[in-house]
């Protein structure tokens, strides 16, 4: 078995297409204050993965027209 990382929550952050950065957070409410910011200072898109189960899991994905 696999063990679980400390940081269980992975933002991956692209604009048109191109990956801008891959960061990873101890919490969800800490990923999604991330992608909020990022979303906002130019990211056009935000993919979030969670550590369950000994792998990384899809979670959601964010765009920027979705963050107010």
């Amino acid at each position: 078995m696999t063990t679980k990382p400390r940081k269980p929550w992975r933002v991956i952050l692209t604009q048109g297409g191109i990956q801008l950065a891959e960061v990873e957070h101890t919490s969800e409410t800490k990923a999604y204050d991330h992608v909020r910011v990022a979303l906002r200072s130019g990211a056009d898109t935000a993919r979030i993965m969670q550590w369950e189960g000994g792998r990384w899991w899809y979670f959601e994905t964010v765009h920027a027209e979705d963050v107010p």
